[in-house]
Formats: structure tokens, sequence, C-alpha cells
């Protein structure tokens, strides 16, 4: 997988890892415009809860990949093909994860999904 593009500079990344996610994760299923993702390490197999910023779209799971595609939650979602979700308080399974490349026309995806395209990828999901 390439790492393909990303907007926030490398310290802004150890920020939120470090400070801002674990402020967030806790509260991230029950607020609108959060998800949290429920995963397990590809090599720890230690389950892992991170927050995210979906896009609504039906019967979709969308998230605009402004850190890029070598986040260790994007890396282990797609090592198992499968996740939970928790959105507004419900779980939700995600499957059949792809990553859309910048540049894709990425047809079918939520407006903020296809203009991210043009600089950034965007990960997909059905929501089962």
């Amino acid at each position: 997988m390439a790492e393909g593009a990303y907007i926030f500079p490398k310290w802004f990344d150890r920020l939120q890892v470090k400070f801002m996610n674990p402020l967030t994760v806790k509260a991230a299923p029950y607020l609108p415009g959060f998800a949290q993702i429920t995963h397990k390490g590809r090599k720890s197999g230690k389950t892992f809860r991170t927050p995210v910023n979906p896009l609504q779209t039906k019967g979709r799971f969308v998230v605009t990949l402004g850190h890029g595609t070598y986040t260790d939650w994007v890396r282990n979602i797609i090592a198992a093909g499968e996740a939970e979700v928790r959105i507004l308080g419900k779980a939700h399974r995600i499957s059949n994860i792809k990553i859309v490349p910048p540049g894709d026309p990425g047809i079918g995806l939520p407006f903020l999904a296809r203009e991210s395209l043009k600089r950034i990828a965007v990960l997909t999901a059905d929501i089962d």
C-alpha cells in the first residue's frame, strides 16, 4: 500500500496521538461528526480504539485520510479486513475496506470525499 499524500505535518500527528486522541476517544462514539474505530494490532493483537471524523453516507463508512494511509489504525483494519465502528452510540461492523487514491474521481462518494480526493486518499468500507 502506498503511503499517499497527507496534509498534516508529522509533529501534529504526534501531538494528536499523544494528547488529542486520548481526550476524544471516549466521547467520539456519541458525538455528531465523530466515530470510534475498534481494531486489533497487526503484530500485538492488542485492541485499540481510535477517534475519526467519518463523512455521512448511507450504508458506507467514509473517512478522509489527512494523516496518510500509513497510520496504524488504517493498516490494522486493512490487515484484518474488518473492524467495529461506534457511531452515535451504535456499534456497526465494517468490511470491504478500500483506499481510494488521490486523483480518483470518487464516483458515488459524498461531496467532501470527492473534493478531498484532489489531494489525499479516502478510506471507504461497507457498513454491515
